[in-house]
């Protein structure tokens, strides 16, 4: 509203104030006061619009404090919504935690090898030279220390630093374990190819290979001990005039690795040169 109008509608406010001033009850079987008559026609709109207009502002300051209470209540819930979530993952988390230490201490009990947890914090799986990082125990890791999961034989630790370790992957292409057929009793060499792969090498046509027969290490190369669980094979070619050309799945799938064990035991002792050079019989 303009200055102009708000002056003009003061004063007829202040007239019909006036008017009511003047404005008598009549007397007893008396006519009306023409001039009250006259003052409740002015008095009684303008007074609607001033209530109209108060009641107005009035439902919007009402709007404007239950809208401000009703965005504290919200903005409220929502922290306790937040809170609520990060409790939840936190359990959950807490969960798989306790899940995943039960599981590492039934294997260790069962296995029956003297073994060491240790925790992954970094995997490399796709690149040439496939590595775990781990954070080790207070008492250490070595050179050519094994590494193994609850499903099989991860790869050995090459490099030592701190609390921390690097293993190099049965899959890393410069891999390479000495292992035998578990059914054939045959003799062989597992190489790194691919990610999810590895080659078995040496092992004669003659040998009956089937796809599903399990390798195991063959405790042959000073690093790894005779019986541990490698793979499985996966398919078997021809190859050429004299051995197969097979391939074998790791039974270990190092994506979903969040905890290994590093085998707390002296290496293997090389084999005696008629072993290393001879048969490809072996015996387990």
């Amino acid at each position: 509203m303009s200055p102009r109008r708000s002056r003009l509608f003061a004063a007829a406010v202040l007239v019909g104030q006036l008017l009511l001033l003047t404005y008598r009850t009549p007397d007893t079987g008396g006519s009306p006061n023409l001039l009250s008559g006259v003052a409740l026609r002015i008095v009684g709109p303008l007074a609607g619009a001033v209530t109209s207009v108060g009641g107005w502002f009035g439902s919007i300051g009402t709007s404007f404090r239950t809208r401000a209470r009703l965005e504290s209540e919200n903005r409220r819930l929502c922290s306790e919504l937040v809170e609520l979530r990060r409790r939840q993952l936190r359990q959950s988390g807490l969960e798989l935690e306790a899940g995943e230490l039960a599981q590492a201490l039934a294997f260790v009990r069962e296995s029956g090898l003297p073994l060491k947890a240790a925790e992954v914090v970094y995997v490399d799986p796709s690149s040439w030279m496939r590595t775990l990082i781990l954070r080790v125990p207070t008492t250490g890791a070595r050179r050519d220390q094994v590494v193994l999961s609850e499903a099989g034989v991860v790869g050995r630790i090459i490099e030592v630093g701190g609390g921390w370790a690097k293993v190099q992957l049965v899959t890393d292409r410069a891999a390479a374990i000495g292992v035998y057929l578990e059914n054939g009793h045959r003799q062989g060499l597992a190489r790194g190819s691919k990610a999810t792969e590895l080659e078995l090498d040496y092992i004669p046509r003659q040998t009956t290979v089937e796809v599903g027969d399990r390798v195991l290490t063959a405790g042959i190369d000073g690093v790894y001990p005779r019986g541990l669980p490698v793979g499985v094979v996966s398919s078997v070619e021809p190859g050429d005039e004299m051995f197969y050309e097979i391939r074998v799945r790791p039974f270990v799938d190092i994506t979903e690795l969040s905890t290994v064990f590093l085998l707390d035991q002296a290496p293997a002792p090389p084999p005696p040169p008629t072993v290393a050079q001879g048969s490809a019989d072996v015996r387990p």
